[in-house]
C-alpha cells in the first residue's frame, strides 16, 4: 500500500531544490511552470492523492495510515548536522560530508558580531553564537536554508585549520615545515584538528593529546621549546 508522505503544509515550507528532490523520490514530473514552487507542491499532492485512492478501506489499513501520518515528522526529518569547531570564532556545519553553513565572528561590528555564511555570503547575523546555531538548525530542518554549492565542501575546513595553526605559530615565532612545527630549526611537534577536536603531538611522542583550542595546542609546544634551550 502507498500512503501520502508529505502534507501540503510541510511542502510549502520547503525551498525549490528540496521540492524537486522529493518529486524525484516519488517519481513525479509536474506540468506547467517548473520554476515555481507551487507547481511542484501541487504535483506532489496530486500524486499522493491518486495513490491514496488505491488504499482499501479495511480498518487495519486505516489504522496503519493513521500511525504513518502521526510519525510523519520523524520519518522525513533531515540528516542530523555535524558541527566542526575550527576555532572559538569559526564553526562549520555538515550533513554527512556536505558543508551546509558556517559561523564566523566579525570583530568590526559593534553588536551583532556572529555571522552565518552560506556560499561565502552572509545570510544571518546575531549577537550570540547560539542564535546563529538555532538559525542554521531550524532552517535546515524545515528546508528553507539556502543550498550550499557542492564545490564549497571539506577542503575549506582543511584550509581554515592550517590558517589558524599558522596564525598561532606566528605569535610565538614558530615555523611550519611539512606539517611539523619548528623553532630555530628544532622540531617541536605537530598540531591538527580531527572531527572538530584540536590535538597536539609533541616531539618524540607517538600519541596525540587533545586540546581545548588551537591556542592551547600551539602554546603547549612552548614547553618543548623551553626544554630544548634549558
Amino acid at each position: 500500500m502507498t500512503y501520502p508522505k508529505y502534507t501540503q503544509q510541510a511542502l510549502c515550507r520547503y525551498n525549490l531544490p528540496r521540492l524537486k528532490r522529493i518529486a524525484a523520490e516519488l517519481g513525479v514530473t509536474p506540468t506547467g511552470d517548473k520554476r515555481g514552487a507551487d507547481t511542484w507542491v501541487n504535483a506532489i499532492i496530486t500524486h499522493q492523492s491518486t495513490q491514496l485512492q488505491k488504499v482499501d478501506n479495511q480498518p487495519a489499513a486505516q489504522a496503519e495510515l493513521d500511525n504513518y501520518i502521526a510519525d510523519q515528522a520523524q520519518a522525513i526529518a533531515p540528516e542530523p548536522l555535524r558541527i566542526v569547531e575550527i576555532s572559538f570564532d569559526d564553526h562549520e556545519y555538515y550533513a554527512g560530508n556536505q558543508l551546509i553553513a558556517s559561523i564566523s565572528h566579525d570583530n568590526n561590528h559593534l553588536t551583532q558580531r556572529w555571522v552565518v555564511m552560506v556560499n561565502d555570503k552572509e545570510v544571518f547575523r546575531a549577537n550570540t553564537l547560539m542564535r546563529c546555531d538555532r538559525f542554521i538548525c531550524t532552517h535546515y530542518k524545515d528546508g528553507s536554508l539556502p543550498m550550499q554549492e557542492k564545490e564549497a565542501t571539506p577542503p575549506t575546513t582543511e584550509n581554515r585549520i592550517m590558517a589558524h595553526i599558522f596564525n598561532e605559530c606566528q605569535n610565538y615565532g614558530f615555523e611550519i615545515l611539512d606539517d611539523d612545527i619548528y623553532n630555530n630549526g628544532v622540531k617541536l611537534g605537530q598540531v591538527g584538528c580531527t572531527d572538530g577536536n584540536w590535538w597536539v603531538k609533541r616531539r618524540y611522542s607517538v600519541q596525540q593529546q587533545y586540546s581545548n583550542s588551537v591556542l592551547d595546542a600551539v602554546r603547549s609546544l612552548l614547553i618543548v621549546s623551553w626544554m630544548t634551550y634549558h
